[in-house]
């Protein structure tokens, strides 16, 4: 079978300069590595195809022997097609892949030291009904990882400077070779730094950090809700070598009212009334969130009637006004009767012919149409 032209593989025009040819060889390596596209034959086969034709063009020498005599002229020479180092694709590989990785490339020679952000850290803060719905300060106690003090982050015993990583000889990634394929990753010893801590310091023992706990205040929004988080910028783990702090993230958990229950940002509050009370209808005093409010019962009032009360729920996060409470009637049917209430019912009994009651005689009357 024929092979394909390189620079048609690569989809760049003859005269391509190298960063042209890089930049389309990347595209290509990114879309079809194994790495992303497990067990899929074709795929691996593209990449490989992308690998085989950039090799060949981004070597001088073999790029002109290609240009003159086309496969013949390089054939045999691929590292690639020959399971080899990869020629001189091997030198550009960590600049092409160095993100892809993780291993950050080597442009530019030996990695200088960075920092590492800290660890992002997660931890329950239990509030009452009310401290979610009005918000509060709140301290709170955690173990995180904080500088050294003795060492001030350097992780060096008495000013002892780093030296070079052994493991990667200041690179700070290892490659490895897996068939075809190179595959760089963060040296496990120097933890990408390219350096190691020469006399380590006793408190941290070299890694800069030691566990401290530290006591925050911190602001709960009005309007917070069970099972929502809040994430506080830069109070995690401290970050190594100066790198910024990790951030940390407080899972909210609210406990049950004996009275209130939310919906969104309305407030739902059954209120129990006797039989009487919803016939004749009354003035009743409510709870609410910010103290008792009298609401007026109309007479008839049925089981189940919802009343709202305008304003009187929570605080919506961002401050953009308050939900309701919603308060349900429940009438109560007495379940202890004395002689002169059961009296009084089997009077009261007399009168259900009338249209007292007009529900149910509407009911009923629907009852009997049905047979």
């Amino acid at each position: 079978m024929s092979k394909r032209d390189y620079y048609e593989i690569l989809g760049v025009d003859r005269g391509a300069p190298k960063d042209e040819i890089k930049k389309a060889y990347r595209k290509l390596a990114i879309k079809y590595h194994p790495d992303k596209n497990p067990g899929n034959a074709e795929a691996e086969a593209k990449f490989k195809e992308a690998s085989v034709a950039a090799d060949a063009l981004l070597n001088e020498e073999k790029r002109q022997k290609y240009d003159q005599f086309g496969h013949a002229g390089v054939d045999g020479q691929a590292g690639f097609g020959q399971g080899g180092d990869f020629g001189d694709l091997g030198d550009i590989f960590g600049d092409i892949f160095g993100d892809f990785f993780g291993g950050g490339g080597r442009r530019g020679g030996r990695r200088r030291s960075r920092g590492f952000p800290g660890e992002d850290l997660q931890m329950s803060v239990n509030l009452s009904f009310k401290e979610a719905a009005f918000g509060i300060k709140k301290n709170i106690a955690l173990n995180r990882k904080v500088v050294c003090e003795d060492c001030h982050g350097s992780g060096g015993r008495d000013g002892a400077e780093p030296i070079t990583c052994n493991q990667c000889n200041g690179y700070g990634e290892v490659r490895r070779q897996q068939g075809f394929f190179t595959v760089a990753s963060t040296c496990p010893q120097c933890h990408g730094t390219g350096q190691m801590v020469s006399n380590p310091c006793l408190k941290c023992h070299g890694e800069g950090r030691k566990k401290k706990k530290v006591d925050l205040e911190v602001s709960i929004p009005a309007g917070i809700d069970d099972g929502q988080k809040l994430k506080l910028s830069g109070e995690g783990a401290a970050g190594t070598q100066g790198g910024p702090h990790g951030d940390l993230y407080l899972s909210i958990e609210v406990e049950e009212h004996n009275i209130f229950e939310r919906s969104g940002f309305d407030v739902l509050c059954i209120v129990p009334i006797s039989f009487s009370q919803a016939a004749l209808g009354f003035e009743l005093e409510v709870p609410t969130l910010e103290g008792k409010v009298a609401v007026t019962i109309p007479a008839g009032t049925q089981s189940g009637k919802k009343m709202r009360l305008k304003g009187k729920g929570i605080q919506r996060l961002g401050g953009h006004g308050k939900g309701d409470q919603i308060i349900s009637v429940h009438v109560e049917t007495p379940t202890k009767l004395n002689a002169e209430q059961k009296k009084l019912l089997k009077d009261l009994a007399n009168f259900d012919k009338t249209k007292s009651n007009p529900m149910r005689e509407g009911f009923f009357n629907k009852f009997k149409d049905l047979f």
